[in-house]
């Protein structure tokens, strides 16, 4: 059985600073409690985090030729990540997002647009998705995926016999389409609670899993915090729990999820546990600065999983 991931989509460089609680009228300097940064975006988060997680990974993305792309090149490479399909795009900035996290863990974000949104579907980009055992889709809203283009990359991954995962990031009305467009060949779709209300218009979480279903997800898990998870898997609709934690964080729980349950599905876990996981990788991040958080390894994440209590009440 073949192994390993590719991520196609949206890579940006997050610097997150804690505790931000007010900016001053005035110049000055204040301290704080920490400034992190690190790759992220719906593509770059789960490559990076994957590859912490001891399962090779690749990323189908773009970065800009200044400073900032380097910099998130080089952080891949270290982490393992291989970037052979991360494309260097003359003369544009890489996408960027300053994150000032409150102590409540309240986090306004800045972004500067550039180069992240612009993966695009290469011979290359096809070639890898025909030889990993995973394609994790972050790519819904790129102006070169839409229409067509990202859906050509998912068909081929499934046709090889990839298990495909989906995930999006702040939709716009026009994603409905494409969400539907994809998920006839999407394994697993894995939106958050607000994503799932916007897109198919459903409060009941369980109805909106069963209407992604409906059109044509074999499974759906939605995620929605501290609440936990709602999971429509091999005909079983049900929740599972978050665990208990204290936040620093929350930034890149999204994506930490999608890694987490894409790794555990690698090592043979059934969707259920593997959900489990995702949910012990997700509060591991949230628990530090940044895309990586506290999340060590695989082996750590499981034995996390094993200490860290539930959230039976929310």
């Amino acid at each position: 059985m073949k192994n390993g991931l590719a991520c196609i989509g949206l890579t940006t460089l997050d610097v997150v600073a804690r505790a931000i609680d007010a900016l001053p009228k005035e110049e000055g300097t204040g301290l704080i409690e920490g400034v992190s940064c690190a790759p992220a975006g719906t593509a770059g988060a789960p490559a990076l985090l994957a590859a912490r997680l001891g399962l090779p990974s690749r990323l189908i993305s773009a970065v800009g030729d200044d400073l900032t792309g380097r910099f998130i090149r080089t952080a891949l490479i270290d982490f393992g990540v291989d970037v052979s399909d991360l494309e260097i795009l003359p003369g544009l900035p890489s996408s960027t997002t300053l994150l000032a996290v409150s102590s409540s863990g309240v986090r306004p974000g800045f972004h500067a647009l550039g180069a992240g949104m612009l993966a695009r579907v290469t011979p290359s980009a096809l070639q890898a998705v025909s030889e990993v055992g995973f394609l994790h889709y972050g790519g819904i809203g790129g102006p070169k995926l839409d229409g067509g283009e990202g859906v050509s990359i998912v068909q081929a991954a499934s046709r090889a016999g990839a298990i495909v995962t989906c995930d999006l990031i702040a939709p716009q009305p026009s994603a409905i389409e494409e969400v539907r467009r994809l998920l006839p060949y999407v394994d697993y779709f894995l939106p958050s609670a607000v994503e799932a209300v916007f897109l198919t218009g459903q409060q009941d979480l369980f109805v909106a899993a069963e209407t992604f279903r409906s059109w044509g997800a074999k499974g759906c898990i939605i995620k929605n915090g501290a609440r936990g998870l709602v999971v429509a898997l091999d005909g079983v609709s049900s929740t599972l729990p978050a665990y208990a934690i204290t936040p620093i964080d929350t930034t890149s729980c999204g994506d930490s999820f999608c890694a987490g349950f894409i790794a555990a599905l690698s090592r043979g876990w059934s969707p259920l546990d593997a959900a489990r996981f995702g949910t012990a990788t997700a509060a591991l991040v949230a628990q530090g600065l940044a895309t990586l958080g506290k999340l060590e390894s695989f082996e750590a994440t499981e034995t996390a999983m094993r200490q860290m209590t539930l959230n039976e009440a929310a």
